[in-house]
């Protein structure tokens, strides 16, 4: 389908049912009805999205290269602007996603080294001061 279409509110609530689904990711609408017997989460976690603006849980899931690849073929349109409601914008730059995967990734580090390195002074008191030297 042409993405030139614009999809109202209306129209998005009407299509939240198992027989035809809608789903609002990044102000574009997807028809995902197809897909829907085939998704790893079960067509519960699509279903709980309907009609409202998904784009927070898609990305809290974290979805693979493989499923965004899938959105493209399910386009049904835009989602109008200045409709009843209100799309969430990404907020998020990439040097704030970039500066929170580096926080992550020391933290993690930190984990692994600060045990090791009091278990590391614990040996080492008992070693020297059972007067082992």
């Amino acid at each position: 389908m042409s993405s030139a279409k614009v999809v109202t509110y209306e129209e998005l609530k009407a299509h939240s049912s198992k027989d035809s689904i809608w789903i609002l990711l990044h102000e574009k609408v997807y028809d995902v009805t197809k897909f829907i017997d085939e998704h790893p989460g079960g067509d519960e976690v699509i279903l709980a999205e309907t009609g409202k603006d998904a784009t927070e849980a898609f990305e809290d899931v974290g979805h693979s290269d493989e499923a965004r690849a899938l959105l493209p073929d399910m386009l049904v349109g835009e989602f109008e602007k200045n409709g009843e409601l209100k799309v969430k914008t990404a907020t998020k730059s990439a040097s704030q996603s970039a500066a929170v995967n580096n926080a992550v990734q020391q933290g993690s580090n930190l984990m692994y080294f600060v045990p090791l390195g009091l278990l590391g002074a614990y040996f080492a008191w008992r070693y020297y001061s059972n007067g082992s030297l």
